[in-house]
Order: structure tokens, then C-alpha cells, then sequence
């Protein structure tokens, strides 16, 4: 059994839309010669910084989930979709670029220092627990990698941590065409827990069902479409491997 979310993007065929818009951004910046005492604090940091790090890593393994054997591991998620399109009627599919956040608490991670929140370089994900999330209906994916890994790794002093990334991805979106080309469709976007069951591992949306799925203003991406709105919510499916929540 395994656990997941489901999002749905719902259009009805309206207008053709072009925009292009441009910004030639200048940055002048200054900055003061570090005194010796700013040196001193800076060595001190990274110092405790490094502490910190090798202490959390301390015989850690990254094969076990996070409360192992006393409680279900919750997976905090939401989304922003930043473009959205275009949609095939053919092939029935749609692209959507997102940042795909999730958060989860794993207590083996927690920490005490002068900062209450860690920033981590996203090397560093290999190196822990993340959840094995996967796009049920998702045909192929692009993780972006210019100019560096777009992933945000976060860590709070209490064991929770954030884990963000950019995709790009391309999913099934089932059409009836018979109205066509007055039609409205619901493409989904499905996603869960590739292994573990929900006795396990649970996801749930980070905020409301209004705000934990937000699209850019600018981010429709469709030539044939009008894009009406988004949903979120949850539904129990059956596979050969038991019970699903996606």
C-alpha cells in the first residue's frame, strides 16, 4: 500500500495567448574589508558549522526511515507550478514545470547550536533519509541541473527538514473529446510512495486545499487552452501490491 497525493489542473478551450516579457536587471554592490573580530566569528562558525555536521552524521544510516518501528513517517508536501503546457489532445499528455517541496521530521537529525535553521548543500541528501517519491501517471521527468542542482536542502534545529527541487514533468491526462472544441479536462498529477505502504509512510499537503498547489501568474503555457483553476485531494486505488493512497 502506498501513499500519495493527486492534483488536478482543469481547462476548457478559450483563446490563443502570447506574451513575452523582458528585464535587463543592473546590480551595483559594495562591501567593507571584514575586520579581524568578523575573521574570528566567521572561523567560529564554521567551525560549529562542521561540528555539527559530523556529529549528525554519526553513525546515522540512510536506509532506515525516520521513526522506524514507533510512528508512520508524515511527508509534508506542496507546489508551485511555475509554467504549465502545452497540453497534447494526441497524445493525451501535458508538461508542467514545478517546485516540488516536501518536509518531513526525522528526530535522529536534531541539533543544538546559535542557529535554530541549518542550510545544507543538496550533496548532502544522498547522505540521509529522503522519501522514495514517485508520479503515478507520469511519463518522463527532468530534475534541472543548470547551472547546479536545483535543490534547496533545509534543516531545523528540532529534526525537520525541507527538501525542494525543480522539475519538469510530463504526465498522462485522460481526454473526452466529444465536445471537442468546446471540451473541459481535469489532467492530474499523481504522486506517492514508490515502496513504502501508508502503514509507513503517509503524505498530506502542507497547507489548505487552496494554497498547497499555487500557479505562477504568468505560468499557463497554453496556445488552445484557457487554464480555469487547480483541486487537491486524495483518493484510495487498488494494485497487486495491496491498497493505495494517492
Amino acid at each position: 500500500m502506498d501513499n500519495g497525493m493527486v492534483s488536478d489542473f482543469i481547462m476548457i478551450k478559450n483563446f490563443f495567448l502570447f506574451c513575452v516579457s523582458m528585464s535587463l536587471p543592473s546590480h551595483f554592490g559594495f562591501s567593507q574589508t571584514p575586520t579581524a573580530s568578523g575573521k574570528e566569528d566567521a572561523n567560529d562558525n564554521i567551525t560549529i558549522f562542521t561540528r555539527i555536521l559530523d556529529g549528525l552524521l554519526d553513525g546515522y544510516d540512510n536506509r532506515l526511515r525516520p521513526g522506524l518501528g514507533e510512528r508512520i513517517t508524515q511527508v509534508k508536501t506542496d507546489i508551485y507550478v511555475t509554467s504549465f503546457g502545452p497540453v497534447s489532445d494526441t497524445e493525451m499528455e501535458y508538461t508542467i514545470d514545478v517546485f516540488f517541496r516536501q518536509s518531513w521530521k526525522d528526530e535522529r537529525l536534531r541539533f543544538k547550536g546559535p542557529m535554530q535553521r541549518l542550510p545544507l548543500n543538496n550533496l548532502l541528501a544522498s547522505k540521509i533519509w529522503t522519501p522514495d517519491t514517485f508520479f503515478h501517471n507520469g511519463k518522463k521527468s527532468i530534475a534541472h541541473n543548470m547551472t547546479t542542482p536545483n535543490k534547496l536542502l533545509r534543516l531545523e534545529d528540532d529534526g525537520t527538514l525541507l527538501y525542494t527541487m525543480r522539475l519538469t514533468i510530463s504526465a498522462e491526462c485522460p481526454m473526452q473529446l466529444e465536445d471537442f472544441p468546446m471540451d473541459a479536462h481535469a489532467c492530474p498529477l499523481k504522486f506517492g510512495s514508490y515502496a513504502y505502504p501508508n502503514s509507513e509512510v503517509i503524505y498530506v499537503w502542507t497547507n489548505s486545499t487552496t494554497t498547497s498547489v499555487v500557479v505562477a501568474e504568468d505560468g499557463s503555457r497554453l496556445n488552445q487552452y484557457h487554464l480555469m483553476g487547480q483541486t487537491v485531494g486524495t483518493e484510495n486505488i487498488s494494485t497487486s501490491t495491496g491498497r493505495e493512497n494517492i
